[in-house]
C-alpha cells in the first residue's frame, strides 16, 4: 500500500437553515475569510486534491485555491426520504422511531437511504484509490468519521461520536499499510 498523508477538510457551513439534512446541491457559506486563510496556510502546497461531488465541497475547495478531482465515494451518507427535512420535524413526526434510529445509527437506514456502515464501505473504496503522497480531501463530516472508523478499526457507532466542525482539519497518514492519526477536528 502506498504511503499517504491525508488532509481531510470538512466543507464550509451550508448557506441555509441549520438543523436540516441538506441535499448535495446545498451551497457553502464562504464568508469566513479568516478561517479559510488559516486553513489554507495549514495545507501542504502541491498536494493532490479530491472532493465529493456536492456543491458545498466543491465551493469550499475553490475557496481554498484547490482544483480537486471528484470522487463519488466521498459523498455524505445518503439519508433518502429524510433529505431536505429538519431533524426537529422528523423527531416530532416519527417520535420514538426517530430516537430508536439514532441509537443504532451505524446499521439503521433511513427510508431510501444508506447506513453509516454503507458509507464506511464506500469511503474505504475511495481511500484505496488515492495516490501516494499528500492528498487534500474536501469532504463531509460523515466522510471524515468514516475515514476515522477505517483508520482506527472502530465500529460505526463509536466513529459517530467524533465531532467534525465545518472548515476543520483532520489528518491521517497511511504508512506501510498501517494508519496513524495526526489530528482530528483541528
Amino acid at each position: 500500500m502506498n504511503e499517504s498523508r491525508l488532509w481531510l477538510v470538512r466543507h464550509a457551513p451550508v448557506a441555509g437553515p441549520r438543523g436540516v439534512i441538506h441535499a448535495p446541491e446545498a451551497p457553502a457559506d464562504l464568508s469566513d475569510i479568516s478561517a479559510f486563510s488559516r486553513l489554507r496556510a495549514g495545507l501542504p502546497s502541491g498536494a493532490a486534491a479530491v472532493a465529493s461531488p456536492a456543491r458545498r465541497t466543491l465551493e469550499t475547495a475553490q475557496a481554498l485555491g484547490l482544483d480537486p478531482g471528484i470522487e463519488p465515494a466521498f459523498r455524505e451518507q445518503q439519508f433518502g426520504d429524510w433529505t431536505g427535512r429538519r431533524h426537529d420535524d422528523l423527531a416530532r413526526e416519527l417520535g420514538e422511531a426517530y430516537r430508536v434510529f439514532w441509537q443504532a445509527a451505524g446499521t439503521n437506514r433511513p427510508p431510501g437511504g444508506e447506513s453509516f456502515y454503507d458509507q464506511i464501505a464506500r469511503v474505504a473504496d475511495g481511500l484505496a484509490r488515492l495516490p501516494a503522497g499528500d492528498v487534500v480531501l474536501v469532504v463531509h463530516s460523515g466522510t471524515v468519521r468514516a475515514a476515522l472508523a477505517i483508520a482506527l478499526d472502530l465500529p460505526a457507532e463509536a466513529a459517530l461520536r467524533f465531532v467534525v466542525d465545518p472548515l476543520s482539519l483532520t489528518r491521517i497518514d497511511r504508512l506501510a499499510g498501517a494508519w496513524r492519526i495526526v489530528c482530528v477536528n483541528r
